[in-house]
C-alpha cells in the first residue's frame, strides 16, 4: 500500500529513538583525528548483531545478456535482507563489490548504478573514493545513503558526516576545493552541516527545497550533491535536482548522497547554538524510506 502521507504542520524529522534501529556497536571518533578514524563508523566498525546478509551467488556470466534479465545494481556493502528483497521487486540484480578492479568488471554489463548502503558493515575512507572514482570513470551514478543523529560532542557514536562527504566529492582539480549543494529544509541542520564540510574545506550551497535547488545548481555546479532523503520530488512533472542532474549530463559525474535525519525538532536550537553536533548513523528503515530509495534507484538507473 502507498505510504501514508505527512500531515499538515507536522515535522518530517524521524523520533531520536529511531536512531537506535538494530544494535550496532560503533566506537567514537579520536579525540583529535584531522579526519577521524579511517573505518566511517568508528575504531572497529560497525558490527551487526541480527539479519545477517544471505550470501550472494558469483558472478561469473558477465554479459551480453538478454534484455529481460534483471538489471544489475553494483552494491557495496551487501544489502540486507529487507533492502535486497526490495531491490529485487523493483527488477534489480545486486552485485557487491569491495574494490576498483571489480567495479570496472561490471562495466561492460552496463550497471544501473553504484549504491552505497552502509547498513550491514563499515566502510572506509580509501574504499569509497576508490570505488567513487571506478564508478566516475565507467560513467555509472552514484548514489549513497547514510544516517544523521544529534547529540553532544561527548555522547556522538558516529563520525563527523565531513568525513563521509570529504571522501565522496569530486573535485575539478587538486587546486579546487569541492562544491557541495545541501538540500535541506531545516536551517539548523543546514547550518550543522555546512560548517563541519566547511570546515574541512568544501565550499557549501545550500537550497531549503528540492525545487530550488535546480536554480542554484546552474549558478554553482555542484560537484557533490547532499539531501534529506524524504525531500526528493516524486511525483511526475516536478523538476528537482535528479532531472537538472540528467538534463545537463551531470548524473554520472555527481555522487549523490540521501540521507535520513533522527534529529528530534525540540532540539534543534541546541544543534544551532553548537551545544550538540550531527554524526553520522544508521539510516532509517522504515518501509516509506526503503520504497524512497528504490524509487530513486530507478530513477537514477534509468537510461
Amino acid at each position: 500500500p502507498p505510504p501514508t502521507p505527512t500531515p499538515a504542520g507536522q515535522s518530517r524529522l524521524a523520533p531520536a529513538a529511531e536512531a537506535a534501529g538494530r544494535s550496532y556497536a560503533i566506537g567514537a571518533p579520536d579525540a583529535d583525528a584531522a579526519e577521524g578514524p579511517e573505518p566511517l563508523d568508528g575504531p572497529g566498525g560497525a558490527v551487526e548483531v541480527a539479519d545477517p546478509p544471505r550470501p550472494q551467488p558469483m558472478d561469473d556470466e558477465l554479459p551480453p545478456e538478454p534484455l529481460d534479465n534483471p538489471r544489475r545494481l553494483l552494491v557495496w556493502p551487501a544489502p540486507d535482507v529487507s533492502t535486497q528483497q526490495a531491490l529485487s521487486d523493483r527488477g534489480y540484480r545486486p552485485v557487491i563489490v569491495h574494490s576498483r578492479e571489480e567495479v570496472d568488471a561490471q562495466i561492460a554489463a552496463f550497471p544501473a548504478a553504484l549504491f552505497v548502503d552502509p547498513l550491514t558493515g563499515p566502510i572506509t575512507r580509501t574504499a569509497l573514493q576508490s570505488l567513487r572514482q571506478a564508478a566516475g570513470a565507467a560513467e555509472v551514478p552514484v548514489m549513497v545513503t547514510a544516517g544523521l543523529g544529534q547529540a553532544s560532542r561527548d555522547a556522538a557514536y558516529g563520525a563527523d558526516p565531513a568525513v563521509l562527504l570529504k571522501a565522496l566529492a569530486p573535485r575539478d582539480s587538486e587546486q579546487h576545493p569541492p562544491r557541495v549543494l545541501l538540500i535541506e529544509e531545516h536551517a539548523e541542520i543546514a547550518l550543522a552541516l555546512t560548517g563541519t564540510l566547511e570546515r574541512r574545506g568544501m565550499q557549501v550551497a545550500r537550497a531549503a527545497s528540492d525545487a530550488d535547488a535546480v536554480t542554484l545548481a546552474g549558478q554553482f555546479r555542484p560537484n557533490l550533491v547532499v539531501m534529506d532523503l524524504m525531500q526528493v520530488h516524486r511525483q511526475a512533472g516536478q523538476a528537482g535536482i535528479l532531472d537538472w542532474l540528467r538534463a545537463n549530463g551531470q548524473l554520472t559525474r555527481t555522487p549523490l548522497v540521501v540521507y535520513t535525519a533522527a534529529v528530534d525538532a525540540a532540539d534543534l536550537p541546541r544543534l544551532a547554538s553548537g551545544e550538540t553536533v550531527l554524526f553520522l548513523a544508521e539510516r532509517s528503515t522504515s518501509a516509506e524510506v526503503q520504497e524512497r530509495i528504490v524509487d530513486l534507484l530507478s530513477r537514477i538507473g534509468t537510461n
